[in-house]
């Protein structure tokens, strides 16, 4: 009998464990990953793309165990300028036809302060995939189904040239490097009834 609670007990643990880590779908309605670079050294041109979707999986009490997996479709970019964006979608740019995705994939989390994280991870753009860190701060949240809910703002500084995006005919069109603000809200499950 002492046997069979002490298997129910670690089974128990074992459980709660399991169940630290809360997972959370990005809801692409409340979620952007914004862009701004410079055209001709001398304006900011700004950007968007609206298409976002992923999962985190955060574990409050062990940050370290969280996760984060983003997918941005790349043909959703919009700089409010059709003729750019078709452009911007092309082989000269992003190449959304052969390349359709934009992926985030973390390998690491870490809490750095109160409500300010830092995850690690694969940025994958076009054929190329470098490790980038991604400062961000955490807010939680209520829904209006009471399901529990994250809001995530990131930033981090890229060379669009290391991502084989590198098309600037004269050399001082548009800068290489390119500014990303991240806005994304999530939703976990809805409490049962």
């Amino acid at each position: 009998m002492k046997k069979l609670f002490l298997l129910f007990v670690a089974m128990m643990a074992t459980s709660s464990l399991a169940l630290a880590a809360d997972t959370f779908n990005i809801d692409g309605a409340h979620s952007s990953a914004n862009f701004t670079v410079k055209h001709m050294g001398i304006s900011t041109v700004h950007g968007r793309f609206t298409d976002v979707s992923g999962t985190i999986v955060f574990d409050e009490k062990s940050p370290e165990k969280s996760s984060v997996t983003a997918v941005i479709k790349a043909a959703s970019v919009n700089t409010d300028n059709a003729m750019r964006d078709k452009h911007l979608g092309s082989a000269d740019f992003f190449d959304s036809a052969n390349f359709p995705e934009i992926k985030f994939q973390s390998t690491s989390v870490k809490k750095v302060g109160e409500g300010k994280y830092v995850a690690v991870g694969n940025l994958t753009i076009r054929d190329v995939t470098k490790q980038v860190e991604i400062p961000f701060t955490l807010a939680t949240g209520k829904g209006m189904k009471g399901e529990a809910r994250l809001g995530v703002e990131g930033t981090l500084v890229i060379n669009r040239y290391d991502y084989h995006v590198s098309y600037d005919p004269t050399g001082l069109g548009v800068s290489k490097e390119v500014n990303i603000e991240l806005s994304i809200e999530a939703a976990g499950a809805a409490p049962a009834k």
